[in-house]
């Protein structure tokens, strides 16, 4: 299912965060979505899974505005990954995962198909080994796992993601971000990792100041000049050896010596 987000304009607390953003992610496609700290990114992906209303435009998802649908309707077409996790007191892993069918049924025990697609979800996601463990007892690593988990047992058409490599460990960051790039699923993804993004999105929009800055693929959006303009530092982008996507050689900045330090 592909969505859009037209003219989308969102505001907090009466000030306005996102301005006149318009963009596509085609059915299937992974666009990734990049900006300095408060560009508007986390704000974007709030409207898009309803946690905020739009103060003006609209978010399509297969030419539908989301935010007209039943909340169970909206629940079986987008899931999120936020950055925010709820408190699940001490519920199990195994349950926490179960709440993604929460959309599809009213209730009750799950069913055998339903079962096994948890099962699925939770060794795809390397958490099956967690399946008895209760929620306050889990690291960062392990909760961002479990709730990707439920997000894949929900089966939505929409996979919204706030960086969800936060709190993974490199093996897991490439697990999950392989995953998703594997997955037959539409994804907005926000990533602070540039490298990680240019490994896996079709596409790469960045934000500056809640408008849209550049759009296009890898290859055309992470430039030295982009890097410079927008994110302000220097940087060389070269291609992979391997696969020839960009990858981006940071350079830390110049510092004066602190005065009465050693020169």
């Amino acid at each position: 299912m592909d969505l859009r987000l037209q003219d989308l304009n969102v505001a907090l607390d009466g000030v306005r965060i996102v301005r006149d953003l318009t963009l596509d992610v085609p059915s299937g496609s992974v666009l990734g979505l990049l900006g300095p700290n408060g560009s508007g990114k986390t704000t974007a992906l709030r409207a898009v899974y309803r946690a905020l209303p739009p103060e003006s435009g609209a978010v399509l998802a297969g030419g539908d505005d989301l935010w007209a649908l039943t909340r169970r309707e909206a629940a079986r077409t987008v899931a999120a990954l936020t950055q925010q996790h709820r408190t699940y007191l001490d519920f199990t892993v195994t349950e926490i995962v179960a709440m993604g069918r929460h959309p599809h049924r009213g209730g009750g025990r799950l069913s055998a198909d339903e079962r096994a697609l948890c099962r699925d979800a939770m060794a795809r996601t390397d958490v099956t080994h967690l399946a008895d463990r209760g929620a306050l007892t889990l690291s960062g690593g392990e909760m961002q796992r479990v709730l990707l988990a439920r997000a894949l047992v929900q089966r939505p058409k929409i996979l919204v993601l706030d960086e969800p490599t936060n709190h993974l460990d490199l093996r897991h960051q490439l697990d999950l971000l392989a995953l998703i790039a594997a997955a037959d699923i539409t994804v907005l993804v926000v990533l602070h990792d540039l490298n990680l993004a240019a490994a896996v999105c079709d596409r790469i929009a960045v934000l500056q100041d809640g408008a849209l800055a550049a759009l296009g693929t890898p290859h055309e959006v992470l430039t030295t000049g982009l890097l410079r303009d927008v994110f302000d530092v220097g940087a060389q982008v070269v291609p992979h050896p391997r696969t020839g996507r960009p990858q981006v050689l940071l350079e830390l900045p110049e510092t004066s010596p602190t005065e009465g330090t050693p020169k």
